[in-house]
């Protein structure tokens, strides 16, 4: 009879790179909470900011992500190891010492390191995503007592299909090739070539990452492997809190330009599947993954998609709910009321961008400049167009996905460890899900106190009263131009005017009759 997970994970090290992460942390805390009698958990740091890797997991751990695990397994918690190393060196810019320790104690290893922005440029993308897999690989293949090796890709890296299926797809390009153009070439001449390269793809991060997956298959074929991928990584939906996220990745960033009353339009197709995975989802499947691939050995690399578009749809014309929740939740310190449109058509968002954001933009920092401040919101509504521009591609497209192998999973675990290491999203409520989302934004993210709610309500009504102050002057503006202007606005001002006072006198008739 196979064991329960946290019966398999019970006296075994795990090492994990990309700890410090989103998507590493909540797995650390998962296995610290869930399997707590393993051996120790290696998490692969670089120094960074001046702060060695001690300091910087010691600084991961003391967030409330951790809170609930501190209450329920303090010991576990000692058993969290800082491993001096860097992705983008020879070897991992691991010690000797190091190494040989790796080699010898570890049995299991989440691979979750990797740069995930849209616009990286095209030699630290292949770097993180490509190379340092190979290092990662090499590293392995010495492990003594390896039993599962587990990849984080992404459900997007071939996104150049219609149809994903749970299979390695063949490269975008030979990775041999690229290797020799990255070692050579510097950036500015890479960069030029990266839109030949990419070809259908949109970025470098899915390009990149279908390169990764191929690389498994070929240099990793006869090792214990699993392949995870998650798509758009969202908050918690359950654990160890509803709501918890620390970062503006994704749609966070979104949420919190909405909230702070900067965003007003985004392209989208309101009918398009927008496939939002909250975190603990991906990290129970590769929990268990790692589990499957040592009990069970399969001959054939599995790759689970992780989604949530196939099973409980959510859809982009539904982001209309976060205006609503951050105007009951406000944030401190909002531009304006939080409002929002999305339009699939690139001219009527064009439309909207210069309206609501240009012009706005324009107005705010020649009011800046007229106090004497530093002119900034142009600069912000750049930055934030060009973001919310490399998400169109997305936010504009529909795929479907195969996840038989990520059900299989689930069928064959036990009762109880289908409880521990949910994967069903059947039951999320996206409502409900939203909301808490919205709220982990404010209070993890933006780090603001519930107490100032009051505050920011007040300040979010005073918001309202501007903008009706606003819009009446400007009114009254116009219509006094069109009345200096034209007759017939005069002749209507007339008419309107006098049939509100004759309105008001046979009320006033009415009223003293009776």
């Amino acid at each position: 009879m196979a064991p329960s997970i946290p019966e398999f994970y019970a006296g075994k090290s795990i090492l994990i790179t990309g700890a410090t992460g989103f998507l590493g942390k909540v797995l650390v805390e998962k296995i610290v909470r869930c399997c707590p009698n393993f051996n120790k958990i290696y998490v692969m740091v670089r120094p960074k900011a001046g702060n060695p890797p001690e300091q910087r997991v010691s600084d991961m751990i003391n967030t409330a992500l951790f809170d609930k695990v501190k209450e329920e397994n303090p010991e576990g918690m000692k058993r969290i190891v800082a491993v001096k190393s860097d992705m983008l060196e020879s070897g991992l810019a691991l010690s000797d010492e190091d190494r040989e320790m790796l080699k010898r104690e570890v049995a299991i290893v989440f691979h979750v390191a990797a740069t995930i922005k849209f616009d990286e440029k095209m030699k630290l993308s292949y770097r993180l995503n490509v190379q340092a897999l190979k290092e990662m690989i090499r590293l392995c293949k010495d492990m003594t007592n390896l039993e599962a090796f587990i990849h984080t890709s992404t459900a997007y890296c071939n996104c150049d299909q219609q149809f994903i299926e749970e299979k390695i797809y063949p490269p975008p390009m030979d990775h041999k090739r690229l290797d020799e153009a990255v070692q050579w070439m510097d950036d500015e001449m890479l960069q030029l070539l990266t839109p030949k390269l990419i070809d259908s793809r949109p970025n470098t991060y899915t390009f990149t990452k279908a390169i990764g997956e191929y690389v498994l298959s070929e240099e990793a074929a006869n090792m214990p492997i699993a392949i995870v991928r998650p798509s758009i990584v969202g908050a918690t939906w359950k654990e160890p809190m509803p709501g918890w996220i620390d970062n503006f990745n994704g749609p966070s960033g979104i949420f919190i330009a909405c909230g702070k009353g900067l965003l007003r339009s985004m392209r989208a197709d309101p009918n398009a599947v927008a496939d939002v995975v909250p975190v603990d989802i991906p990290v129970n499947v590769m929990v268990s993954a790692a589990w499957y691939t040592a009990v069970k050995k399969p001959t054939t690399i599995p790759i689970y998609n992780v989604t949530t578009g196939g099973i409980n749809p959510f859809h982009w014309g539904e982001m209309d709910l976060i205006p609503g929740i951050y105007k009951r939740f406000p944030l401190h310190g909002s531009i304006r009321r939080p409002h929002g449109s999305i339009t699939n058509n690139p001219v009527v968002h064009e439309y909207w961008n210069i309206v609501c954001h240009k012009i706005p933009g324009y107005l705010y920092d020649f009011l800046l400049r007229l106090a004497g401040r530093k002119p900034r919101m142009v600069r912000i509504y750049d930055k934030m167009m060009k973001a919310m521009s490399s998400l169109e591609y997305f936010t504009t497209n529909n795929w479907e996905w195969a996840n038989e192998n990520t059900e299989a999973l689930a069928s064959i675990m036990s009762e109880e460890d289908n409880k521990v290491f949910f994967s069903d999203v059947r039951p999320l409520d996206w409502h409900s899900y939203l909301e808490h989302y919205c709220l982990g934004t404010k209070k993890f993210v933006l780090q603001e106190d519930m107490a100032g709610l009051p505050q920011a309500r007040a300040h979010l009504k005073r918001l309202r009263n501007i903008r009706y102050a606003f819009n009446t002057l400007l009114f009254v503006l116009i219509w006094r131009f069109l009345i200096a202007r034209s007759q017939i606005a005069r002749n209507l001002w007339y008419f309107v005017t006098n049939l509100f006072v004759k309105f008001v006198r046979l009320t006033r008739l009415t009223s003293s009759r009776s």
